[in-house]
C-alpha cells in the first residue's frame, strides 16, 4: 500500500494550508488505475473510491471540480490518503469493495440496517452437506443462496427445496452426530441398522444416518438442490418428469407416486410466481426511490421469466449522493452477499464503471457454458415495464421502512437539534418562519411567509403579502425590509392570528438579504429573533455572528434536508400567490384594451365563459355564440386574445416567467 500513512497535518494548520499540501502531495501519486482511500485528523477512513487514473481522479475532489452535493463537506475533513496501484479496473473494483467492507467509511452509501440477512446455505465441506436456514457470515465451505429480506420466505424454501429434493438439515440430532463421526474417521463404514431419522422416515431426508444413500448419490442430491435454489425450475421438471416415466415403466408405482408429488410442488410453487415475460429472462431488475436523506431498493429475481423472489433495501444516502454512485455502491455489496448471480442485470441507469462490473459479475456466476453478465438499461418494453414496477415497489419499501421505524419522528428531532447546535441557538427552533419574494422585473412583486412548528409544516399560519413600495425594478432587499416591517411590528406581534414569535427565522437569498433583514430590525430595536440567509446555490447558511463564511450543514443530513424543505415551500407558496396575482392583473389589462368592451359587457362575457381561461381559449363562432357582444366588438377581443395566447406561448418555450 503506497500512500500517507506516516503523515500528519501540522499543527494550526489552516484550510487553505492543508489543500495545498495535499495538491502537492498529489505530484507523487501516479496516472495508474487503483483504489484511494481519503482519511481524517485521526487516521479514520471517510471515502474510499476507484479510478482509472488515480492522480487525476483525486485531484477532482481538492480543486472541486466534482459536483457532488457531499464533496465539499469531505474535502473539509479530509488530511492524508493512501492508494493502492492495481493492474486494471476490474481488479480495483474487488480491491474497493473489500476496502468499504473493512472500513465502513461515513461518506460510502451503505445500507440503512447494518443488519444480518438471512441465506439458505448448503454446507458443501461436508460429506453429507445439510441445508439449512442463517444468517451467519458467508464460510468458504458454504455456499449460500439469498438475501433473503422476508425471514419466512427463506424458511418457506429451505421447505419446498426438501419436499422436492430429500436433503439433510442442519438441525437433524442424527445428521450432526454422523457428522461429527465423520470429521473423526472420514473412511468410516456407514451403519445400514440403524434406525431411520424421522426427516428420512417422511420422506425430507434421503436417509444418509442409516446408510440408505452413499456419498456419491448424494452429491447428485445436492447438486439437484443446488439447481432448484437457483431458480432452474423447468429443467428440473423435465428432468423429474423423464424418472418418474423410467419408474413406472420399471412397474416402481411407489417412487414413481414420490417424485409426481415432487414436480406438483414445484408445479404448485410456479402457479404462485408471477409471469413477467414470454421469453426465457434470467435476471434481477432493479428499482430505486430516493429522499434525501435515505433511499430504498427493490430487486425483482426473474428466472425463466417468473418472479421467483423479491428483495428490498433501505439505503443510507439519498439525493446527495449520484445516481451512479448509489447503483456502484449497492450492485458491489448485494452481489457480495449473495451467490444467486442472474445473466442480466436491469437498471435505470447505467454505472460509471459497468465493464468492470460486468466482469466481476461474470466471474461471480462462473458459467461452465462461459455465459457472461451483462447490465442493460431499456427504455421501452416488458423490461422497462419491470424496472417502473421495482420502482414503484421500492417506493413502498421505503414507506414501509418509515412507519416501521417512526423514521419521521426520528428525523425531525435530529434536524431541529442539529440546526440548534449549528446555528448556536439557544433551544431548538420549534418555530421556523420563511420568507421569499416573488416578482416580475418589480411588478406584482408579492412575499410569503411559511411557518414550520415542530419540524411540520403550519399551513394555518401560512400568510402572503403585496409589496407595497412602488417599484420600477426587482429590488428584493427593499421587499423584504418591507415584509419585515409589516410583520414584526408592534401590532402584528400582539395579534395571535400570527402566532407567536418565532425561534428561528430563515431568509431565502442568502447575505445580501441577511444584511437588508438586519438593518430592519435594528431601526425597529428587534434584538432577540435568530436570523440566517439561505444560499440558493450551494445550501449555505449565512449568520449575523459568524465573519468568517457561511455554516455548512452535513450534505445528506436531516438538517439540510429540513431547512430545504422550509425554503421550498416558501418559493411555492410565494410563486403561486404571485402568478394569482398577475393572471388577474392581465386578464384585466388584456380586456381593457378592446374598444367598445365596457365593465358590464366584461362582467357578461366572464358569466357566460365561466373564466377567462376559457374566454382565451374560445374561437371567434364562439364568442359570436355568446350573443354578448356586437360582430365588430367580437373579432376585435378575438385577435387582442390571439395575441396573448401568442405571447403567453413564446414567454414558456424560453422560461421567461420571470419569478424570482
Amino acid at each position: 500500500m503506497a500512500g500517507e500513512e506516516g503523515v500528519h497535518a501540522p499543527e494550526g494548520e489552516t484550510f487553505e494550508q492543508k489543500l495545498a499540501r495535499i495538491k502537492r502531495e498529489l505530484d507523487a501519486v501516479p496516472t495508474l488505475p487503483g483504489v484511494y482511500l481519503w482519511k481524517d485528523k485521526h487516521g479514520q477512513v471517510i471515502y474510499v473510491g476507484k479510478a482509472k487514473q488515480l492522480r487525476a481522479r483525486m485531484r477532482q475532489y481538492v480543486n472541486f471540480q466534482d459536483e457532488r452535493a457531499k464533496i465539499p463537506l469531505l474535502v473539509e475533513q479530509i488530511c492524508t490518503f493512501e492508494y493502492i496501484v492495481v493492474g486494471n479496473e476490474h481488479e480495483s473494483l474487488v480491491l474497493e469493495k473489500n476496502l468499504i467492507n473493512q472500513h465502513a467509511p461515513w461518506f460510502n452509501a451503505d445500507f440503512k440496517d447494518d443488519k444480518s440477512y438471512p441465506f439458505i446455505a448448503i454446507t458443501k465441506g461436508d460429506v453429507f452437506p445439510a441445508i439449512k436456514y442463517t444468517r451467519e457470515k458467508h464460510r468458504a465451505d458454504t455456499r449460500y443462496f439469498g438475501p433473503y429480506t422476508d425471514s419466512r420466505a427463506a424458511r418457506r424454501m429451505v421447505d419446498i427445496a426438501r419436499r422436492v429434493v430429500p436433503l439433510c438439515s442442519s438441525s437433524c440430532a442424527d445428521w450432526r452426530s454422523l457428522k461429527r463421526k465423520l470429521e473423526k474417521d472420514p473412511l468410516a463404514c456407514l451403519a445400514t441398522d440403524v434406525r431411520p431419522c424421522f426427516d428420512a422416515h417422511v420422506g425430507l431426508g434421503p436417509g444418509a444416518c442409516c446408510g440408505r444413500v452413499t456419498p456419491e448419490q448424494y452429491a447428485a442430491n445436492v447438486s439437484r438442490i443446488e439447481r432448484f435454489l437457483s431458480g432452474n425450475h423447468r429443467e428440473f421438471v423435465e428432468e423429474l418428469s423423464q424418472e418418474m416415466q423410467e419408474a413406472a415403466a420399471e412397474l416402481d408405482f411407489e417412487r414413481a407416486g414420490r417424485i409426481k408429488a415432487r414436480i406438483d410442488t414445484i408445479n404448485g410453487l410456479c402457479d404462485k410466481q408471477h409471469a413477467v415475460s414470454s421469453r426465457n429472462l434470467d435476471a434481477d431488475v432493479i428499482g430505486f426511490f430516493r429522499e434525501e436523506t435515505i433511499a430504498g431498493v427493490h430487486v425483482l429475481m426473474v428466472r425463466e421469466g417468473r418472479i421467483i423472489n423479491s428483495n428490498e433495501f433501505v439505503l443510507n444516502r439519498g439525493n446527495d449522493v449520484p445516481d451512479q454512485d448509489l447503483l456502484h455502491m449497492f450492485l458491489l455489496r448485494y452481489y457480495d452477499a449473495t451467490t444467486s448471480i442472474p445473466h442480466e442485470v436491469v437498471v435505470r441507469v447505467m454505472p460509471e464503471d459497468a465493464e468492470a462490473m460486468e466482469q466481476w459479475l461474470t466471474g461471480k456466476l462462473a458459467s461452465a457454458h462461459g455465459a457472461k453478465v451483462r447490465i442493460s438499461v431499456p427504455e421501452r418494453g416488458e423490461k422497462a415495464d419491470l424496472v417502473s414496477m421495482a420502482e414503484q415497489n421500492a417506493k413502498h419499501t421505503l414507506m414501509r421502512y418509515k412507519v416501521r421505524t417512526n423514521y419521521e419522528d426520528k428525523r425531525i428531532n435530529d434536524a431541529l437539534l442539529q440546526l440548534e447546535s449549528a446555528l448556536a441557538l439557544d433551544a431548538p427552533p420549534m418555530r421556523i418562519e420563511c420568507f421569499d419574494i416573488s416578482t416580475n422585473h418589480g411588478t406584482y412583486t408579492v412575499a410569503s411567509m411559511v411557518v414550520f412548528t415542530n419540524g411540520r409544516p403550519d399551513k394555518g399560519q401560512y400568510r402572503r403579502f403585496k409589496i407595497k413600495a412602488q417599484l420600477d425594478e426587482a429590488n428584493d432587499f427593499l421587499s423584504m425590509q418591507e415584509v419585515m416591517s409589516r410583520r414584526y411590528c408592534a401590532e402584528r406581534m400582539a395579534d395571535e392570528r400570527f402566532g407567536k414569535k418565532p425561534d428561528l427565522i430563515i431568509l431565502d437569498g442568502g447575505l445580501p438579504q441577511l444584511n437588508a433583514v438586519m438593518q430592519q430590525f435594528d431601526s425597529m430595536g428587534i434584538h432577540d429573533i435568530a436570523l440566517c440567509g439561505l444560499a440558493k446555490r450551494d445550501e449555505e447558511l449565512f449568520v449575523p455572528w459568524q465573519d468568517t463564511g457561511p455554516v455548512v450543514l452535513p450534505g445528506g443530513s436531516a438538517s439540510l434536508y429540513l431547512v430545504k424543505q422550509v425554503r421550498d415551500e416558501a418559493h411555492r407558496f410565494a410563486i403561486e400567490f404571485h402568478r394569482q396575482l398577475r393572471g388577474k392583473g392581465m386578464t384585466a389589462s388584456i380586456l381593457d384594451e378592446v374598444e367598445g368592451l365596457g365593465p358590464v359587457r366584461k362582467k357578461a362575457l366572464l358569466k357566460h365563459f365561466k373564466s377567462f381561461k376559457r374566454l382565451k381559449a374560445a374561437s371567434l363562432q364562439d364568442i359570436l355564440d355568446a350573443k354578448v357582444v356586437p360582430v365588430q366588438v367580437a373579432n376585435e377581443l378575438y385577435t387582442v386574445l390571439q395575441q396573448y395566447n401568442e405571447q403567453t406561448r413564446n414567454e414558456m418555450v424560453v422560461g421567461g416567467e420571470g419569478d424570482s
